[in-house]
């Protein structure tokens, strides 16, 4: 009989390129009968860090690139879920071709989409396909989603105190201002947009999400218990992290410096591929890590007015970011710390007996691979779900610490040494540790054999297979 095949359709941005190939990858290592066609949409000529990794697949794994999107096609520029959005959009008619296509010459049986790319899920039905959201982020956040218009009412009532927690099922209670950034300015487009993809995780047949049981234990049973009124099954999958790293040359340089420093001494300081400051917070940063007196590995950017101005460019090298430093800092800091600019290997970094510590944009790819390697955590959102994270992180598992921002959301100097310092040296850092490596201990138990998220994909794999 023909080899099942899976079309899976991410959304531009290396950030959602890589997690749903890395679920496909876990996928097919686990289950080798199957085939998995990647139709990607893209916004200009796909970035170098995208090709470089596609080049890692196993054979069982092929790539399409639709015809790229130019960016002056999109709308608002300063809102990237709309960018997002609207460019896979934009695509639909060449992804439409791509399916029909697939289905005609293989034995497609089942269609994966980003959640970014939620309005390819109509081609399932056409197409007799079942239909799956893969998303690479927290079950706390698909929790978000599907309580999005009742959190909606809540916000929207004028009796409503700021100050009061809100309350998602099964996830710990937040302050409003930590929900997606979406919700943070409720009359624009992305917002509308946030509840329309609420909306849209009704459609499919099933929801991968990125977490174990054990990481959100509450908000996965929620999940669960919902299925019976309607909504789709909910499979968690998770940890899917990537396995092995690009080489660039900066990756020798800061894990020679590694091998040189005490175990658990060393703070690694990123904001992920798409991550930038302010140069006002850049400096404080700078100021921050000095002050500390810790050893640091800092990946830096140039600083930005648009905290996710890297994204969609998969953070290619642009202006050198090291002259954007504190006049004298590399100087001073030679013997404390090392500056990288633009990439490091994360996750051998992560992985290195020398680091202790993660100041952390809290993407979640960049989360579960501070879990995987037992990282405690600064906790540093600048968008997208990142503070809903951050609220997971410190209030909920107690495995990070959030610095205090100032009236004007700037966190000072002195607030970020204090904060560095209670991670790297206090007896709090130490309990954090402790439930860290518990954590990491369960996320490998996750994904063992017999594992309940290795279970999880066997349970596909056989409903699959019987198409």
């Amino acid at each position: 009989m023909e080899k099942p095949h899976i079309a899976v359709v991410p959304s531009p941005g290396f950030t959602h390129l890589v997690p749903i190939l890395e679920f496909s990858k876990r996928f097919v290592h686990l289950h080798p009968d199957f085939h998995v066609t990647c139709i990607i949409p893209s916004v200009g000529s796909p970035p170098t860090s995208s090709k470089a990794y596609l080049q890692t697949l196993p054979p069982s794994i092929t790539s399409i690139f639709l015809p790229p999107i130019s960016l002056e096609q999109l709308p608002d520029a300063t809102i990237l879920a709309v960018q997002i959005e609207h460019s896979v959009a934009t695509s639909l008619p060449y992804l439409k071709e791509e399916l029909k296509s697939l289905c005609s010459r293989t034995r497609v049986v089942a269609l994966v989409v980003d959640v970014f790319a939620h309005k390819a899920l109509d081609f399932a039905t056409e197409l007799n396909l079942l239909s799956y959201i893969y998303l690479p982020q927290a079950a706390m956040l698909l929790s978000t989603y599907f309580y999005s218009s009742e959190l909606d009412e809540i916000l929207s009532s004028e009796s409503r105190d700021p100050q009061e927690p809100i309350k998602i099922p099964g996830c710990v209670p937040v302050l409003s201002r930590d929900l997606p950034l979406a919700f943070q300015f409720r009359s624009n487009i992305g917002y509308k947009q946030f509840l329309e993809r609420g909306k849209r995780f009704h459609i499919p047949d099933g929801v991968f999400v990125n977490s174990f049981f054990e990481l959100e234990a509450g908000a996965i049973k929620a999940l669960q218990e919902e299925q019976i009124i309607g909504k789709p099954k909910v499979y968690p999958v998770g940890p899917i992290i990537q396995s092995g790293s690009i080489g660039q040359e900066n990756g020798l340089e800061c894990l020679t410096w590694l091998d040189k420093q005490e175990p658990k001494s060393v703070l690694y300081v990123s904001f992920g591929s798409g991550g930038t400051l302010s140069q006002e917070q850049f400096n404080e940063l700078a100021f921050g890590l000095e002050l500390s007196g810790q050893k640091f590995l800092w990946v830096v950017r140039a600083p930005s007015g648009v905290s996710s101005a890297t994204y969609l460019g998969g953070g290619g090298a642009g202006e050198d970011p090291l002259q954007f430093l504190p006049h004298g800092f590399l100087e001073r800091t030679k013997k404390q710390g090392l500056v990288v600019p633009f990439w490091v290997p994360q996750i051998q970094v992560l992985g290195h007996s020398s680091t202790g510590g993660f100041l952390s944009h809290c993407g979640w790819n960049s989360v579960l691979e501070s879990v995987v390697d037992g990282v405690p955590i600064i906790a540093w959102p600048l968008f997208a779900e990142q503070s809903l994270n951050a609220a997971m992180l410190t209030d909920g598992l107690k495995v990070a610490l959030r610095p205090k921002v100032n009236d004007g959301g700037l966190a000072e100097r002195e607030e970020i040494a204090n904060i560095i310092r209670d991670l790297m040296e206090s007896e709090e850092g130490r309990e954090i540790q402790k439930r860290m490596e518990h954590l990491m201990n369960a996320a490998a138990n996750a994904i063992k054999e017999g594992g309940s998220s290795t279970r999880t994909l066997s349970e596909v794999a056989a409903n699959w297979r019987g198409i």
